[in-house]
């Protein structure tokens, strides 16, 4: 219901609701003790409007400081003090107000200034303490559902992502090319035509079990990508120039399966299968301060490799985000006038 006030926000709605609320209930004591009467109604004004006004002026400090983007332990200090520091400043407001425009109660008149402001803080601060409370629970229940949100669905784009990876990886057009160049070795070269056969089938069965491994050696993926490129030279011939830079040391580390394949895919796609002129890639694979780092080179230009925005890369940036979160990143650039790198870093977990 709260909803189908389209033209006020959420906020002012909630605003205008808890003073309401606040007024109502003073109302209904006054009635109760008969103290309904003109003197009651200006004080209530008067308080309300400044604890309307102040309020505002709370939240709007809130988020000058940003203190719902702190940790819970700095947002619940930081809810105290600004309780008490508006407190102090509406409690001074409203006594100085009462005595000025003489809507002083008979009881408070016999009272010191420093008492009635006193009173008159410490209410303030209880009912600003209670508005606080009220506005940290909401925005931390709506932060904590809005990131769940955003989890299941990054999670459902990525696994439909997946899907659709693993369809491109035995796409026709990769295998009617495997295919054909198999079949023009098998009276030429039979032995190496025995290799592509085996290299493809490797290839085919990898990426049909790739949605039941969520990561793999990254040993077992260079293997993958080995065959991939051997499939391609094959078609490429003398076209394409393959290096390897791997350390030993990262071996045995888990990576993302098919991930490597794919920005390997990409570059001969984007890269080597667009330029007539022969081309070469470049694969290395190092550790630095616990940081893995995986790095694709090719020759050409990063506008014919789609500027990072083609599926496989989407679905690169997107596995990295579920899997590893701010500990992955991926990233495409033109290194010089005919390199183009795609880059991923992953950093390690320390147990």
């Amino acid at each position: 219901m709260l909803l189908e006030f389209k033209w006020i926000s959420k906020y002012w709605l909630f605003q205008l609701l808890g003073w309401g609320l606040f007024i109502g209930i003073n109302i209904f004591f006054a009635i109760t003790y008969n103290l309904n009467d003109n003197q009651f109604l200006a004080r209530l004004a008067i308080y309300v409007g400044i604890g309307l006004l102040f309020s505002h002026l709370m939240r709007l400090s809130i988020k000058r400081i940003d203190l719902l983007g702190r940790s819970i332990n700095y947002q619940l200090i930081g809810f105290v003090i600004i309780s008490i520091l508006f407190g102090i400043t509406i409690g001074i407001i409203d006594t100085y107000l009462s005595l000025l425009l003489n809507l002083e109660y008979k009881e408070e008149k016999a009272l010191q200034m420093s008492q009635k402001i006193s009173s008159t803080i410490f209410t303030s601060f209880t009912y600003l303490f209670i508005w606080n409370c009220i506005y940290f629970i909401y925005h931390y229940i709506e932060q904590s559902r809005k990131t769940q949100l955003d989890k299941l669905k990054l999670e459902a784009v990525v696994k439909t992502l997946e899907l659709k990876t693993i369809k491109s990886h035995i796409n026709p057009h990769f295998i009617f090319n495997a295919l054909n160049s198999i079949r023009a070795l098998i009276d030429e070269n039979p032995s190496r035509a025995r290799e592509a056969v085996t290299a493809l089938g490797n290839m085919l069965r990898s990426s049909l079990l790739s949605d039941q491994q969520e990561t793999i050696l990254l040993e077992q993926e260079l293997n993958i990508v080995r065959d991939y490129l051997n499939l391609e030279l094959i078609r490429f011939e003398d076209r394409l120039d393959v290096e390897y830079q791997i350390e030993d040391e990262v071996l045995d580390e888990q990576f993302p399966h098919m991930m490597l394949q794919t920005l390997v895919e990409n570059a001969i796609k984007h890269g080597i299968g667009r330029s007539i002129e022969p081309g070469k890639i470049s694969i290395s694979a190092s550790e630095r301060d616990n940081i893995i780092l995986i790095k694709v080179s090719n020759t050409g230009s990063l506008n014919s490799n789609s500027s990072g925005e083609g599926f496989g890369l989407t679905s690169t940036s997107n596995r990295l985000q579920l899997l590893y979160g701010n500990r992955a990143s991926f990233s495409i650039k033109q290194i010089d006038s005919n390199w183009v790198e795609a880059q991923i870093q992953i950093q390690k977990e320390i147990h």
